[in-house]
């Protein structure tokens, strides 16, 4: 895969520990979950370095001194749906007062081309830094989909997250939008076929709600 200045593989020891229990098979459905969470969480404290701050006085029990806090209303967190769901409480683990907005995408499964079904986000979003988050980046096609949907809402500071990148849907995504920055944990192989990722963990949305 080329290397591109928007991709960011976030290839830290305990990511990986992780990716490893979320790839078996045997891993059930509350550890899947809770695992895809702790990831989520590990990667927003990484991929969230340049959220906007401002510098606010404390009242420490001796003085008072200068501290920066992270700018109030300037984080929304768009998970697609659905599995993207499973990662939003992970992120709000660090930014509790994030507003979330809510797209929803299909894969046709012919085409292998998304398609939209829903779309409700948080008002004021095109002035926050928008995370949008989905455990898989496959074909790229839903993550380009979501991502066009917030531009035309005005949306300038996009980031997109993914546990699991395929080259082919990273390729995709980073070429057709430079101003998006993309982090995923693991770069795997390639899609087969069926556009799975391989070796991948199988369908995501699946396993965290148990419904396969």
């Amino acid at each position: 895969m080329k290397n591109y200045k928007n991709v960011h593989i976030l290839d830290h020891p305990l990511i990986r520990h992780k990716v490893a229990i979320i790839r078996n098979k045997n891993t059930d459905t509350k550890q899947f979950r809770e695992v895809i969470g702790e990831i989520a969480t590990l990667m927003a404290y990484e991929s969230f370095k340049d959220v906007p701050t401002q510098e606010i006085e404390v009242e420490t029990p001796l003085e008072t001194v200068k501290q920066t806090i992270v700018k109030e209303n300037s984080v929304a967190i768009v998970p697609i749906l659905r599995a993207g769901l499973g990662m939003v409480d992970g992120v709000l683990s660090l930014f509790p007062a994030a507003k979330v907005g809510h797209i929803g995408l299909y894969r046709d499964e012919e085409t292998l081309e998304p398609q939209e079904y829903y779309c409700k986000l948080p008002k004021g979003i095109e002035d926050k830094v928008v995370m949008v988050v989905d455990p898989m980046l496959a074909t790229g096609g839903s993550a380009n989909d979501a991502i066009k949907m917030l531009k035309k809402r005005g949306c300038k500071h996009i980031k997109l997250m993914s546990v699991i990148g395929a080259p082919e849907g990273v390729e995709k995504v980073a070429e057709a939008n430079p101003d998006v920055e993309i982090y995923v944990s693991t770069l795997d192989r390639c899609l087969n076929e069926n556009g799975y990722i391989l070796p991948g963990l199988g369908d995501a949305g699946d396993r965290i709600f148990g419904t396969k």
